[in-house]
């Protein structure tokens, strides 16, 4: 698979989560604090997450817009075989494309099945219904490039920049983490950023929406975000005030906050650096 270079404006990177054993809260999502984990070692951040249970219309259309974004879309579970798996026939309606048996996710297949067989002392048998069944993991949309498994070499697949894993993180992690690394190495760093922020005690949020407004209008690329608080162990009632983006602009940004807290005649805490 060829490494993509840097386009004139990075893709971002966005998750989708399918499964109403999420939404039910009988497991909880173990999937986007490890993405944002592997996306920031290596310089690139998490734009989007967007959660969907076991429905084949909400499913397609979450899936849809995937396609029509540009975004690079990690779509992690319900590609299975499972009467409640839908992932892989969504992928298929959202495209327009038909379902196709991937040849090389077919051998996979049989060469894990007959691994199993062999390690419980049987003969493999193609032919029987269970193992039928396994194949249809190896539907995949027409066009589909196969994601390589290291888990159980059942293969998930890519459609252009949307990725379909399974939903069990031990298999998901790896397979995306090998993409980010393979496909997608060319991109590492291109979304670094770091913060500087500052606590600043006794104001309202509305007051400083202000300062806010007119840092961002005066400093291209960079974010103002306001975290208040009420009930902090350590500082109590307070507001975390600061900038995001990238250096030079990121200490030019923040001296020029905290001049307008200063004229604002703010009380002042403890000033925090975050990232690169």
């Amino acid at each position: 698979m060829t490494a993509v270079s840097h386009p004139q404006a990075a893709p971002r990177f966005a998750l989708i989560i399918v499964g109403d054993e999420i939404l039910s809260g009988k497991r909880q999502d173990r999937h986007m604090a490890k993405v944002i984990e592997l996306l920031t070692a290596r310089g690139l951040m998490l734009d989007a997450v967007r959660y969907v249970g076991d429905d084949r219309p909400r499913i397609t259309a979450a899936l849809r817009d995937a396609f029509a974004s540009g975004d690079v879309v990690f779509c992690c579970g319900g590609i299975g075989a499972t009467p409640d798996d839908h992932t892989r026939q969504c992928a298929a309606q959202a495209l327009g494309r038909p379902l196709e048996a991937h040849p090389q996710a077919v051998e996979l297949i049989h060469e894990r099945m007959r691994e199993l067989a062999e390690q419980r002392g049987e003969v493999y048998q193609p032919e029987h219904p269970d193992n039928i069944h396994r194949l249809n993991m190896a539907q995949f949309p027409a066009g589909a490039e196969i994601i390589p498994n290291p888990y159980n070499r059942i293969a998930g697949f890519s459609v252009g920049s949307v990725h379909f894993v399974p939903g069990f993180p031990v298999m998901a992690h790896p397979m995306i983490e090998a993409l980010l690394d393979g496909r997608y190495a060319a991109l590492h760093g291109g979304q670094a950023q770091a913060e500087r922020s500052v606590i600043v005690f006794g104001a309202m949020e509305a007051s400083l929406t202000p300062l806010m407004i007119e840092i961002e209008a005066g400093f291209a690329g960079i974010k103002v975000f306001s975290l208040p608080s009420v009930d902090h162990p350590q500082y109590g009632r307070h507001i975390e005030l600061g900038v995001k983006g990238r250096d030079p602009q990121l200490l030019a940004a923040f001296e020029a906050l905290n001049m307008g807290l200063l004229h604002m005649s703010a009380k002042l805490g403890p000033e925090m650096v975050r990232g690169a």
